[in-house]
């Protein structure tokens, strides 16, 4: 049977009201109107409701059992690389500063100047070190004909004190007492002589002390490198550094014909870092050109802020086509000491309650907790109560609970 439309019922109702005299139409107050059509409404749809019902339960049928994707878990080796920022420094680096203060007189290199190791840099003016070197020197003279007199009175006097002791043994020649006084003599002059000898040695390591701060007065490469830096000229007062001295060092000098990489190994990777291991590197200078370096040093402590570790590994640079403050991008090479179990990135869950994934078994979910390792490619590695060859749902969500029935297909097949 039909239903007619709530419409059509409430124009029916009115026309009855109006045949039977009781109201006209303009006078049927509106609330009336709007009840009589909420009363016909109602029972329009009682009427109705076991039809749609029927009808609803007819299309529903049975519940479906939902289908997922399925990806096996892996066992491989751990073996990827990644891209990690380095920064390259000089393998050595010095700020020279004069030991002595002076004025400098001359200064033979500039920015740029390549250097070896004991070449004459700057060459400094001090006449207090001129004037204490001429002062010693004068001095150790003075002492060394000194000794030369007191060496030839000693002799003199030894020989007079050995030919009267032999003529004292003819009694009544030499009385006892003038040989006493000569054999005082040489004694006497033999101590001078020692004493000379000592007054000499210390002449000469005062001369050699002034000769010592005379040199300071040349300034010299301690390396070979090239020079960086020149923030002063001839005539200007230079001094050591430290002891209130704020002044900028007269040159830089760095090293780059052999230089370091520092590479700071993100905290994960770290187990994977070989001593000696080669590792491919590129600059922004060269984008077409491959350099390389080897791992030398590793810190094997972690900073507290980036939670990396700083490797350094030994460039050598022999063209000098790199430069210290270079920023390169770093090839490392990342492995595991044992294989890794891996599932894709999209099969990992996570929730507020952790990280986990959806193991299929025999049809039937199960959440199977995890925690992550590191990222290789698509795939990510995971530590948990996996073996190799399981079933994980491809594409996991929070909405498929555990204990729940499904189908599965692995390549857009059915399993």
């Amino acid at each position: 049977m039909r239903t007619r439309e709530p419409e059509q019922l409430i124009a029916e109702e009115l026309n009855k009201l109006e045949s039977r005299g009781r109201f006209t139409r303009g006078a049927i107050p509106f609330a009336m109107v709007m009840a009589v059509a909420l009363s016909i409404w109602i029972g329009a749809g009682c009427n109705s409701a076991p039809s749609v019902s029927a009808e609803a339960a007819g299309e529903q049928g049975p519940a479906a059992v939902p289908s997922v994707s399925i990806a096996k878990v892996t066992l491989r080796p751990l073996n990827f690389v990644v891209s990690l920022p380095g920064e390259l420094q000089p393998y050595e680096a010095v700020a020279v500063y004069p030991k002595v203060t002076g004025f400098i007189k001359t200064i033979s290199v500039d920015r740029g100047s390549r250097v070896q190791q004991g070449q004459v840099l700057a060459q400094l003016e001090a006449p207090e070190i001129v004037a204490q070197k001429a002062a010693a020197e004068a001095k150790l003279e003075s002492v060394k004909n000194q000794q030369i007199e007191a060496q030839a009175k000693l002799a003199g006097d030894q020989d007079t004190y050995q030919r009267l002791k032999v003529a004292s043994a003819t009694p009544g020649v030499i009385s006892d007492n003038e040989l006493e006084i000569a054999q005082k003599v040489a004694e006497a002059d033999s101590a001078r002589v020692v004493g000379l000898q000592n007054t000499a040695q210390a002449a000469q390591a005062s001369l050699h002390s002034a000769e010592v701060m005379e040199s300071y007065l040349r300034i010299t490469a301690p390396f070979d490198g090239i020079v960086t830096q020149r923030n002063v000229h001839p005539g200007a007062l230079v001094g050591p550094a430290g002891g209130g001295n704020s002044q900028l060092p007269m040159l830089q000098i760095q090293q780059i014909s052999h230089l370091r990489l520092v590479v700071a190994v993100p905290e994960a990777y770290v187990a994977g870092v070989i001593q000696g291991a080669k590792v491919n590197f590129s600059v922004p200078a060269f984008p077409d050109r491959n350099f390389s370096g080897t791992v030398a040093r590793v810190s094997d402590s972690l900073d507290a802020k980036t939670r990396t570790m700083p490797v350094e590994l030994d460039v050598p640079n022999s063209s000098w086509a790199l430069a210290p403050g270079m920023f390169p991008t770093v090839a490392w090479p990342v492995h595991r000491p044992q294989p890794s179990l891996l599932v894709p990135q999209s099969s990992v869950v996570r929730s507020m309650q952790g990280s986990y994934v959806i193991r299929v078994r025999n049809g039937v979910t199960e959440w199977v907790t995890v925690k992550q390792g590191i990222n290789s490619d698509s795939n990510v590695e995971v530590f948990g109560d996996l073996h190799a060859g399981d079933q994980v749902v491809l594409q996991a969500s929070e909405e498929l609970q555990p204990n729940t029935r499904v189908t599965t297909t692995e390549n857009g097949a059915a399993q």
